[in-house]
């Protein structure tokens, strides 16, 4: 009977130690809770939003990656002796396996791609210019796979690419995933004019980089490839281009089309010395005339923006003022 006055004592339900540990209890729980319908619900008024650069565009809309058919099959493989190297995707094999492409067997030998002049140029003239302490981004007109891209980007500049040909997107996305770039490369379906529209293009099948919107430019250095003609939207690089936002260079290879690229850019062309872009572009008499259009045509017009200065290199034209 020793222990029988416990028994008779009457219990207290809520103790200060007990009412202490539910209340604890129930405010872990409200702020899990809390907590957990927070991150499940993203319009919560804290939530952090990246702003894209679709925002920056209402008038066409970037290429998305994400929601286009995955290129296959995919080749892809670093570009040797770059400073700063990148890694691109075949859109041209060749005709397997009679005559595939010089990079298909360049891999099968275990060597990367064969670097691109282009490529290389572009990371000559961008690294000057950030030497030289100048920001701003680099416009990649007829953009094909994004050689030039690529080399821009995995510098870590900001990269306007313009491309008409799905297949070559597909590339370029690819080449997006394997950099790792998506956040420097904003992409466009689009053929770049001087006008906002549409237009017909000329693609080569076989030879994606060399489709053009003349069909005698696309056809003339591969005369027995099937061509097929297709609808592409076109647009005007002042409609882009904000006057606030710097641009460093101007790349523009289009079989031929360069005329209309420029024309399309007076605004962006006339920007003051210091302000205007170096200009890269394309200048093969025989493609222009493919287009109605001329080298002197367009050195006519440069200089009516500013660019007297022009040097030959191959067969492009590099300007600056």
């Amino acid at each position: 009977m020793a222990n029988a006055w416990r028994r008779d004592r009457t219990t207290k339900l809520f103790s200060s130690k007990t009412s202490l540990l539910f209340i604890s209890v129930t405010l872990l729980f409200l702020a899990f809770f809390f907590l957990t319908s927070r991150i499940s619900n993203p319009s919560s008024s804290n939530q952090i939003y990246v702003k894209s650069s679709i925002n920056l565009f209402p008038i066409i809309p970037p290429f998305d990656c994400y929601t286009s058919p995955q290129s296959h099959p995919v080749i892809a493989n670093l570009v040797e002796g770059l400073k700063y190297p990148f890694l691109y995707s075949l859109s041209d094999f060749g005709t397997l396996p009679d005559k595939p492409h010089k990079n298909i067997v360049r891999m099968l030998k275990g060597k990367p791609f064969r670097r691109p002049d282009i490529s290389v140029t572009v990371q000559e003239l961008l690294e000057k210019m950030r030497n030289e302490g100048k920001t701003g981004m680099f416009i990649d007109v007829g953009a094909n796979v994004g050689m030039a891209s690529f080399a821009a980007a995995i510098m870590g500049f900001k990269v306007l690419a313009f491309e008409p040909v799905f297949e070559n997107l597909q590339r370029i996305c690819d080449g997006i995933h394997f950099n790792r770039v998506k956040d420097f490369i904003t992409v466009f379906e689009a053929a770049v004019s001087d006008r906002i529209g549409n237009i017909t293009f000329h693609k080569l099948v076989g030879r994606l980089d060399n489709s053009a919107i003349s069909a005698a430019g696309a056809k003339m250095a591969f005369k027995s490839n099937e061509e097929v003609a297709l609808q592409v939207r076109t647009i005007p690089l002042d409609e882009l281009i904000p006057e606030t936002e710097p641009v460093l260079l101007v790349k523009i290879d289009v079989q031929g089309w360069e005329y209309h690229v420029l024309k399309g850019a007076t605004k962006l062309l006339s920007r003051k010395k210091g302000d205007a872009p170096y200009l890269i572009y394309e200048e093969d008499q025989r493609l222009l005339e493919a287009s109605n259009s001329s080298s002197n045509e367009i050195r006519q017009f440069l200089k009516t923006v500013g660019y007297h200065e022009c040097t030959q290199h191959g067969t492009d034209a590099h300007c600056v003022k």
